[in-house]
């Protein structure tokens, strides 16, 4: 199962376990079980502190890594590679006794949390989304025995998957009941079982001292800002609702210059982790609410959702953008039992069955070649009359014998009974008919909308939303400086959201150094 390299790499892993842990593994006489017995009897025999044991649970094939004598213990039901590989390592280590490494306060809200909680991930292997969720729910249980949590692969254990209707992942389950969809941190999962979490975050915001530049976003735009204003030796926050922000939905990144190759959650981990060694408060889970720009006082302030204000001498926004939705009935009764919007985590839930991707951009026809491979058949709507995407893309898409085309076709309804999709509906443009698709899925794949709702009436928004910025960041309020996605910045490229990022920054230090008393020149210098 696993190359010669891989197993030093883990073997070097492995040294840093400070407790004995036992592999306590549930298996059938399946392929699938076949292989995770030789997977789980390698990373036994990398380490004199791991053990195997028998165990008889009711998900075969599937494992608990224990700590041998307590009740600390996480679970896979599936052979966790791919992308839950990492998450696999970290477990192995956290149980082992390695700390999990967040704030101490957060690690503390976790073992205070009352009651028992049985989480259930599922999750696919192909989903770079369900990461963040598996190892936050991981840690969470190593913290806090009382949590139990269990990621389990979709693919393997499709009858429950179907049973449950999960049509989207991650998808995670509390003591039986559905508790929430897509990517979350322990912050987020925190917030929704301690309710007086946001109200207490909110208290303890209010003491921070004004920031020289407050950063609001945590994408690349966002990370470079905070990365050259914290090198000119200010006092530099971030506020992000999650760190990373679209990178974290990026699949593959090959157009980083000097990096071939890399994954969007490998690259905003790189980038946090660059923010916080500048010494930058970062501060996440929060949402902005409004932008106030400075008064008499000489400070914005930035007011979030959780009732608190953060103030600052400058502020550069860089909040980003989100895919864009259809806005037709039925796409938010139906959004994770059907209507998705990432082709990689949940095209695996399809197999076999006939989808939709409404879109012919690049990202659109690229998410119809790679669910061609999985899926029945799958349908591009197109509300132009021809194809956006690259001349290469297209050839492709007509090269696979399960795929049709409709162009100046607009979507008008989703369908579904109550519980999943069931299809959709379209008018073609031409010809003035309606029409119906029987489906099990639609992939929306319309481009992007600026999270910008608001700073409507604080900053010069552009007809689409953007936020209005010259060639060095300046918006239409002093003091007030964008880069990234929600800008006028017309390419909407992750090296460009860098660059901007850091001209804001400087733009920002200049504003500093040119509105500053003389004392805080001299300071900055």
């Amino acid at each position: 199962m696993l190359d010669d390299a891989l197993k030093t790499q883990l073997a070097a892993y492995l040294e840093k376990l400070q407790q004995p842990i036992e592999l306590v593994a549930s298996l059938d006489a399946s392929d699938a079980a076949r292989e995770l017995d030789v997977l789980l009897s390698e990373i036994a025999a990398l380490s004199p502190k791991i053990t195997r044991v028998a165990g008889d649970d009711a998900r075969k094939p599937s494992f608990l890594i224990r700590r041998a004598g307590s009740d600390v213990q996480v679970g896979f039901a599936g052979i966790p590679l791919g992308h839950e590989f990492t998450s696999l390592v970290l477990a192995l280590l956290q149980v082992g006794g390695h700390p999990v490494k967040i704030d101490e306060a957060l690690a503390q809200q976790v073992r205070d949390l009352p009651g028992d909680y049985a989480f259930e991930t599922f999750m696919s292997l192909h989903c770079q989304s369900c990461p963040d969720t598996v190892q936050a729910l991981n840690a969470m249980s190593v913290l806090n025995p009382r949590i139990k949590h269990v990621a389990i692969d979709g693919a393997l254990f499709q009858a429950e998957v179907e049973a449950k209707q999960i049509l989207s992942v991650p998808t995670i389950y509390l003591n039986g009941e559905e508790f929430d969809a897509g990517r979350m941190s322990i912050e987020q999962i925190v917030a929704k079982l301690d309710t007086g979490a946001a109200a207490r975050a909110a208290e303890a915001l209010k003491d921070r001292e004004p920031y020289d530049v407050l950063i609001v976003g945590g994408g690349p735009a966002g990370a470079a800002a905070a990365i050259y204003a914290a090198r000119k030796g200010i006092r530099t926050g971030l506020l992000a609702e999650r760190f990373g922000g679209q990178v974290l939905d990026t699949m593959s990144i090959e157009n980083l210059p000097s990096v071939e190759y890399t994954e969007g959650p490998k690259l905003a981990a790189s980038l946090e982790s660059h923010v916080r060694s500048y010494g930058v408060d970062v501060i996440t889970a929060q949402r902005a609410k409004a932008l106030h720009p400075a008064t008499g006082t000489g400070l914005a302030g930035i007011e979030l959702e959780s009732g608190a204000t953060l103030r600052a001498k400058a502020v550069v926004l860089a909040p980003g953008a989100r895919w864009r939705q259809t806005g037709v009935p039925g796409e938010a009764d139906y959004r994770t039992k059907g209507v998705t919007y990432c082709p990689h985590c949940d095209g695996p839930l399809f197999k076999g069955k006939r989808v939709a991707v409404i879109g012919g951009g690049n990202s659109g026809i690229e998410a119809a070649i790679d669910l061609a491979g999985v899926v029945e058949h799958v349908t591009v709507l197109e509300f132009d009359g021809k194809l956006r995407a690259d001349d290469v893309l297209q050839r492709k898409l007509h090269s696979l014998p399960n795929t049709t085309v409709h162009l100046n076709a607009q979507t008008t309804e989703m369908l579904g009974d109550g519980s999943k999709l069931t299809g959709l509906r379209f008018t073609d443009r031409t010809s003035g008919e309606t029409k119906e698709l029987p489906l099990a899925g639609v992939f929306v794949q319309i481009g992007l909308l600026p999270n910008t709702e608001w700073l409507k009436g604080a900053v010069e928004l552009s007809p689409r939303g953007e936020i209005v910025i010259d060639d060095r960041g300046h918006t239409s309020v002093p003091g007030v400086f964008a880069a990234g996605d929600a800008t006028t910045e017309p390419f909407k490229q992750i090296v460009v959201a860098m660059g901007a990022g850091s001209t804001a920054a400087l733009s920002a230090f200049d504003f500093l150094i040119r509105h500053s008393a003389p004392a805080d020149v001299a300071k900055a210098a």
